[in-house]
């Protein structure tokens, strides 16, 4: 529990950013990467269900249920994301997020299938659950991505219902926040980041999510990665899947989780390709003048069942759900650890 929260302090000094892993031990970080937190499984293990960070825990438990009751994976991704964004404790997810520095709770969400079909929404407020709103973005529209007033708009056509989703905790923090406007807060201790979610389903099939609050205390206006496809979520039905959390503008300089899944292409493992790119988004960023407050990690799973998480700095973790181990938080591997 403290490590989680002193890796929350830290990560919210550049970006927004937990349980010890349970089948994962440190390694240290010059070690062969084939020994590095990927699970290799024979015969593609599916059901599986992977997302990012604790509050995946129960995304990951309704998620699984909906697969059991043989529910459309798209449908069961979107009632297990539901969940975080619908708790006012999961302080970067919905409603309960934290607002941007004018008090505004702004959503950011993505889904895509494993025929590539894709949903989206940006900027979208006052609306609880945007990741049912961009399920409806794929099925409806002949769009990819609806954003700001006219995500509202479409959200409201089709039958969603408008509230205030600044709730006074996260309210209170804003104000608290005012007194020195820092774009470099040290947030609420129970924060964590963006929920993504990759699964694939009874038949091998991968799909994918993402929803965020986004960084707290943005410029009002400001999107992150986690609604671009390619940035903080991207899949080849063929290959793979990746998804990504962290600093949204870091991910969407390298097209974070298009290239993950590119290298899985070439033949690199989920966790090899997951490295690569954390490194790449390193050395990219190593000059910056908030390097030390960065920090990105991305989740991974490929066609044959093996699936990784690896960050650039330590402290982040995943939910994974099979029918070997059930519902459980494991352990990213990283490049660094956060200063003391």
């Amino acid at each position: 529990m403290t490590d989680r929260r002193n890796f929350i302090k830290k990560a919210a000094l550049g970006t927004i950013g937990i349980s010890s892993g349970l089948t994962c031990k440190k390694r240290d970080k010059n070690e062969n990467i084939s020994a590095i937190n990927t699970i290799a499984v024979k015969n593609s293990k599916k059901p599986l269900v992977i997302s990012t960070w604790n509050h995946g825990l129960p995304a990951n438990a309704e998620t699984w249920k909906q697969l059991k009751n043989g529910k459309p994976t798209l449908d069961a991704i979107e009632a297990g994301l539901r969940i975080p964004e619908g708790d006012p404790k999961v302080r970067s997810v919905g409603y309960g997020g934290f607002p941007d520095r004018e008090g505004k709770v702004t959503l950011d969400a993505c889904i895509m299938d494993y025929n590539s079909n894709c949903g989206s929404v940006s900027f979208l407020q006052n609306i609880k659950h945007p990741i049912s709103v961009a399920k409806r973005v794929l099925q409806n529209t002949p769009h990819v991505m609806l954003s700001g007033e006219g995500a509202l708009q479409f959200a409201l056509s089709e039958g969603f219902k408008e509230e205030n989703l600044l709730t006074p905790d996260a309210e209170k923090d804003w104000k608290k926040w005012l007194i020195e406007s820092k774009y470099k807060p040290v947030i609420n201790i129970e924060n964590h980041d963006t929920i993504s979610m990759l699964v694939i389903d009874q038949e091998g099939n991968i799909s994918g999510a993402s929803t965020t609050s986004g960084a707290a205390w943005k410029m009002h206006g400001r999107v992150g990665d986690s609604p671009i496809i390619g940035a903080g979520l991207f899949l080849d039905n063929q290959v793979g899947a990746a998804a990504a959390t962290g600093l949204g503008e870091a991910v969407i300089r390298t097209a974070g989780s298009a290239m993950v899944v590119e290298l899985m292409r070439q033949g690199k493992s989920p966790a090899q390709a997951c490295k690569l790119i954390v490194e790449r988004i390193y050395d990219k960023h190593k000059n910056h003048n908030d390097i030390e407050y960065l920090q990105v990690g991305f989740i991974a799973v490929n066609k044959n069942g093996e699936y990784s998480g690896y960050s650039l700095r330590s402290g982040f973790n995943y939910a994974v759900f099979d029918d070997d181990n059930g519902n459980r938080m494991e352990d990213a591997q990283f490049k660094l650890k956060w200063k003391d």
